[in-house]
């Protein structure tokens, strides 16, 4: 005989079965949204995060375009955020971060896309039609949001953003190379000052090219021993006699030739290579002295320049030990703004130790606004350089004249002696001279030569002077 009964509990247990698949597929789908989720937005902030923007990006752009329209893309990085992060802790930095991704998101209000991509970087995507001042009137207004004070436990905290904008023509540029362009407009932003915005242009992709072709040839010279030391002659303003010589970077282009600091410099900064470059021009520079030693030259002593990173330097006692300096031989010509009353105690010990070595410190293109009478109390340098930007005007200009005459008693009154560079014209000299000034360098008096220039230039004088 039939019975129903078992039928009824297997259904039952299938419903059961159902159901419970049911729940799980729920829960895995569920579980695969958060895992997701999770994989394409910050964890921090909540935005989303670089995959999730090269995921959107090309669509974005193509609905753009057919709205009538064309994509924008702002990038944006934070400035002094690393300060923040190092001085109060990462915690810190994560309320900044956060503080940021709400201005974005209440700035672009909806109607764009926001995502944080790495570190102290977001992006703005957005929709931009015939006029693109609407793009310059958004970066303007998160830059000023930007600005405004940020409270953290007690603190005050300031940091502002540098924008760099890019529009989809809808032609020749693929949607994921407005990233790029974004990334060069956001470059040149900073190099102009930060706290600003600048827009792309095909200008400033030819201008990265050729950045990044010299910084190639930068590392390369560095490898081939292409920096040298051209040397200016200083003289006794008193009797004119050579007191010293300044060691002035040169870099011997293989096809360029000889090539002055302002073609090179601001990129090798950017390759953290100055420092070897400083190493470079001091270690020729006791080569060559001591060869113009050797020949009774009676060239007293070498100025090289020395930049702010290289006083950083950790290994830089240790290496200045091992060259074995002569007291009073060599002198660091520093820049004025290394001199800060509040420059670091790292730096400050450094000089020190370059002092206790027999290294003479002198200030260069002093009177450009940075160091102040008690820095010069407080770190004693041997000499100052009045900055060539006040001496040439001296002859036409009594304002300069007595701003020039003010630097010479501060130095006189502080035991400190005193060079003017940029001494053009003999007229120049006269007036250093009566205002009490010690040392002249200028083409009045000569150029800067290499060794052999050198060497020629002075057996020269001794040859006039003696006839």
């Amino acid at each position: 005989e039939w019975d129903g009964t078992a039928d009824v509990l297997l259904n039952k247990d299938l419903v059961r079965a159902k159901q419970l698949s049911e729940s799980k597929n729920a829960e895995l789908e569920s579980a695969k949204a958060r895992i997701e989720h999770i994989a394409l937005h910050d964890s921090l902030t909540g935005l989303p995060n670089r995959r999730y923007l090269d995921q959107v990006l090309e669509d974005y752009a193509a609905n753009a375009r057919r709205a009538g329209g064309y994509a924008a893309l702002l990038h944006i990085d934070l400035d002094r955020f690393k300060h923040i992060n190092d001085t109060l802790g990462h915690a810190a930095g994560d309320a900044m971060l956060v503080h940021a991704s709400t201005v974005l998101r209440s700035k672009v209000d909806g109607e764009g896309f926001v995502a944080r991509i790495g570190g102290d970087e977001f992006i703005v995507l957005c929709v931009v039609h015939d006029d693109i001042k609407q793009l310059a009137l958004l970066a303007d207004r998160v830059i000023s949001q930007m600005r405004e004070p940020v409270y953290y436990q007690g603190h005050r905290c300031r940091f502002g953003v540098s924008v760099g904008i890019a529009v989809d023509n809808g032609k020749d540029v693929e949607a994921k190379h407005l990233l790029v362009n974004a990334d060069i407009a956001l470059y040149r932003a900073k190099g102009r000052g930060r706290n600003r915005y600048e827009f792309f242009t095909e200008a400033m992709q030819s201008e990265i090219v050729d950045t990044k072709r010299i910084a190639d040839e930068i590392l390369g010279g560095l490898e081939r021993n292409e920096f040298i030391p051209f040397y200016q002659p200083q003289f006794d303003a008193k009797t004119l006699e050579i007191v010293g010589v300044e060691a002035l970077a040169r870099w011997r282009h293989p096809e360029k030739g000889i090539l002055a600091p302002d073609v090179f410099l601001r990129i090798a900064e950017e390759l953290n290579v100055v420092s070897i470059i400083d190493r470079t021009i001091l270690e020729h520079s006791l080569l060559d002295f001591e060869e113009w030693s050797a020949a009774n030259l009676h060239i007293p002593r070498v100025s090289v320049n020395v930049s702010a990173r290289r006083l950083q330097d950790e290994e830089l006692i240790k290496s200045l030990r091992k060259l074995n300096i002569k007291k009073g031989t060599i002198s660091f010509e520093l820049v004025e703004s290394i001199f800060l009353d509040e420059n670091d105690d790292f730096v400050t010990w450094n000089l020190e130790q370059i002092k206790e070595l027999g290294i003479d410190v002198e200030i260069d293109d002093f009177g450009t606004g940075y160091a102040s009478i008690v820095s010069l109390l407080k770190l004693q340098p041997r000499r100052l350089k009045i900055d060539r930007q006040l001496v040439v005007p001296i002859v036409k200009s009594p304002q300069r004249r007595q701003v020039v005459s003010s630097i010479i008693e501060i130095g006189k009154s502080l035991g400190i002696e005193v060079v003017a560079e940029g001494v053009e014209t003999m007229e120049h000299a006269q007036t250093l001279k009566s205002l009490g000034c010690d040392i002249l360098q200028g083409y009045a008096f000569g150029q800067a030569l290499d060794s052999d220039g050198i060497k020629a230039f002075v057996r020269s004088r001794r040859l006039r002077t003696a006839s």
